[in-house]
């Protein structure tokens, strides 16, 4: 491992992750439950099944933290950041639900790489742990592109 400070923006950019990781799992069950509307079963389906993702991703990135040294903070430290993916007023607005996924998932796929990049030549374990969170990550934003694409395509 590099220097204190690297190691220390390491930790820092974990915890980052770790907290948006649990906000999306917030906020997909509050999402996977609340749409109504004939087209909304197969997004409710959708996020119903990346809360257990989420979570994992989550608990993996805590146990890289204690690994490093850092502690895994509690509630009482957590600031909600996803305004893009609150549960809208309309419950038949699915479009909003998925633009909210999409921007959810740019924001953690960016956070990522940079933290990718911070372990670059010094930390190949949390690394690896950050590219298959990331992969995760991907596959789940091409996903919901694909159904603002039908969305917007069918209207």
């Amino acid at each position: 491992m590099a220097d204190q400070a690297r190691k220390d923006q390491i930790v820092e950019g974990l915890k980052q992750a770790y907290w948006m990781e649990l906000e999306a799992a917030i906020n997909f069950i509050a999402c996977s439950i609340n749409p109504d509307g004939v087209r909304a079963a197969e997004i409710k389906q959708s996020l119903a099944g990346d809360v257990v993702a989420e979570i994992g991703h989550a608990q993996a990135v805590a146990a890289r933290i204690k690994e490093l040294g850092g502690t895994v903070p509690g509630s009482q430290g957590f600031e909600p950041t996803q305004t893009s993916l609150q549960p809208p007023e309309d419950s038949t607005d699915i479009v909003s639900v998925i633009r909210g996924v999409i921007d959810v998932e740019g924001a953690v796929i960016e956070l990522y790489n940079r933290v990718i990049a911070l372990c670059d030549g010094v930390d190949y374990v949390t690394q690896d742990l950050c590219i298959r969170c990331l992969a995760d990550e991907e596959t789940h934003k091409v996903e919901f592109e694909g159904f603002l694409k039908e969305y917007e395509t069918r209207g």
